[in-house]
């Protein structure tokens, strides 16, 4: 029998299309690669140098459809007119590394940032700082950011006219993203005014790190909470001990169910440190209100607990 070979052809062909399309869709070669791999690349092509003389212009070759990628041009670091600014420089190899080999069929890694990225979080935070290395910023190495393998651009968005942890309204937000136990605090009874922006993490706390604990902007707790509450801060003639050593010891500063932020209702905080040594009666009956248990509790008697200036106020009473 007489093969058509017309048909023949056509039949071959479709079947070619149906198992091209039946394969997984291909991925450039190095987003699977191991980190230590794509670092000791990216390592040899800066030692190279072998920078595009286009620039940008090679880049949008591929990415200009890329909305997001268009978006830098909307911001300051994607302005050629601002001084220092990478679209002045080096363009968008600036922070992505020399493009090498990239632009032929995407063989070689560049430096990509966000939590998909191939690239260890610190090679990424290093281009961050090679421009951004002040002196609010050189507290970063070895911060709790930073022992967490955080990356600058898990917080900050670059291609974007507006980065919008930069913004008041947003920068709780950011920050809540992971600091979760923080965000449930501050919906708490007694907070902080931090839910409608009248307050915000960096007043403070400075995120890149600090040479204090937690990331404090000022050197001790206290400081932190004396640069709003000024009329706690000593010296005192009568001083309450935990008072001057550190305001976190009866208060959560990002919230508490109990009034004034306290970390647990009074007596019971008072009476963690002070026996009931000394007063009249403990005995409650029934619902019978006394001094330990009516109003603000201690503080009925001992109002001035933060310290007190008079002659006679040794017991914080005056």
């Amino acid at each position: 029998m007489k093969v058509n070979s017309t048909l023949v052809k056509g039949l071959t062909i479709l079947c070619l299309c149906a198992a091209l399309f039946s394969l997984p869709a291909i991925s450039t070669p190095w987003e699977n690669m191991p980190a230590n791999e794509v670092e000791a690349i990216l390592d040899q092509k800066f030692a190279e140098g072998n920078y595009s003389p286009k620039g940008a212009d090679s880049c949008l070759m591929c990415h200009r459809k890329n909305d997001k990628v268009v978006a830098l041009f909307d911001g300051v670091h994607g302005n050629p007119q601002v001084q220092g600014s990478p679209m002045a420089d080096l363009q968008c190899e600036a922070c992505h590394g020399p493009m090498g080999k990239h632009n032929r069929g995407g063989k070689e890694p560049m430096i990509t940032f966000g939590h998909d990225s191939p690239v260890p979080a610190a090679k990424q935070n290093s281009v961050c700082m090679s421009c951004h290395n002040d002196d609010k910023r050189m507290a970063w190495q070895g911060n709790h950011h930073d022992n967490a393998d955080v990356a600058c651009s898990d917080c900050h968005q670059v291609h974007t006219g507006q980065d919008p942890i930069l913004a008041k309204s947003q920068e709780v937000t950011v920050c809540t993203s992971c600091h979760t136990q923080q965000k449930a605090d501050l919906h708490k009874r007694s907070s902080h005014p931090m839910q409608w922006q009248q307050m915000v993490c960096s007043d403070c706390h400075n995120p890149h790190g600090s040479l204090n604990e937690s990331s404090l902007k000022q050197m001790s707790v206290n400081e932190n909470c004396y640069a709003c509450h000024a009329e706690k801060r000593g010296p005192k003639l009568w001083e309450h001990a935990p008072v001057t050593d550190n305001c976190a010891t009866c208060h959560n500063p990002h919230g508490s169910v109990n009034e004034a932020m306290l970390i647990s209702k009074p007596p019971q905080l008072c009476q963690s440190c002070h026996a009931s040594d000394g007063h009249t009666s403990n005995a409650i009956f029934g619902n019978m209100p006394n001094a330990f248990n009516a109003g603000q509790s201690c503080m009925n008697c001992h109002n001035q607990v933060h310290g007190s200036n008079h002659p006679s106020g040794k017991l914080l009473q005056r």
